[in-house]
């Protein structure tokens, strides 16, 4: 997987009808009937399209009746973006000035963060409700996971118990902010960059 997530965001753009899609999508939830009416082409070759966009998470479907409705995957669309840009920038902005000293802000917060939700036990008390916070708790817990590992669903429900009893929840928070990614039944963590950055966050 790794740099396999972004490649695979960038293939999914890498066509001009699907970039055409996803412009009308910018505007609201659409059936597959109205984008190929607007787009000129058969509701086969939506259908084509779409499974693509849908591979890559960059768009979402909804089935009413006889009828599928697609809508824009925001978060995925940005993070993606964003992971991508981490890849290539990473390491180039370095001593910047002040940059210690926003570092060194950031490692207090974090450390803030750890010591008010996690015991001296090194359990979980409960899920923050503020993104950032809770960015912070699901990254120092899915540090302690092996890299590379391939983890079934019952391995990782195992993993996290040992954080908290709640591991459907945290599960689900891995995959949503990027931290893990399932495939087949399979988690793996992703790749740093493509972890949603809580330092990004104000």
């Amino acid at each position: 997987m790794q740099l396999d997530k972004v490649v695979a965001y960038h293939k999914a753009l890498a066509d001009p009808t699907r970039i055409r899609m996803l412009i009308l999508l910018a505007g609201g939830e659409r059936n597959g009937q109205t984008l190929a009416e607007k787009l000129a082409v058969t509701p086969a070759t939506i259908t084509h399209h779409a499974a693509k966009l849908r591979e890559a998470s960059l768009i979402n479907e909804r089935r009413d009746k006889n009828t599928i409705y697609f809508s824009l995957n925001d978060y995925f669309l940005k993070s993606n973006a964003e992971a991508a840009l981490g890849l290539i920038y990473r390491g180039a902005d370095v001593n910047e000035e002040g940059e210690e000293d926003m570092e060194e802000t950031l490692e207090k917060m974090r450390q803030s963060v750890l010591n008010n939700f996690f015991t001296k036990e090194g359990r979980l008390k409960h899920v923050p409700a503020q993104l950032k916070k809770k960015l912070i708790v699901l990254e120092q817990i899915v540090t302690r996971m092996e890299s590379g590992r391939k983890y079934t669903e019952k391995e990782i429900n195992e993993f996290i118990k040992g954080y908290h009893e709640d591991f459907a929840t945290i599960r689900r928070e891995f995959i949503m902010h990027q931290f893990m990614y399932r495939e087949d039944g399979v988690y793996e963590m992703n790749p740093p960059e493509m972890w949603a950055k809580w330092q990004r966050l104000t």
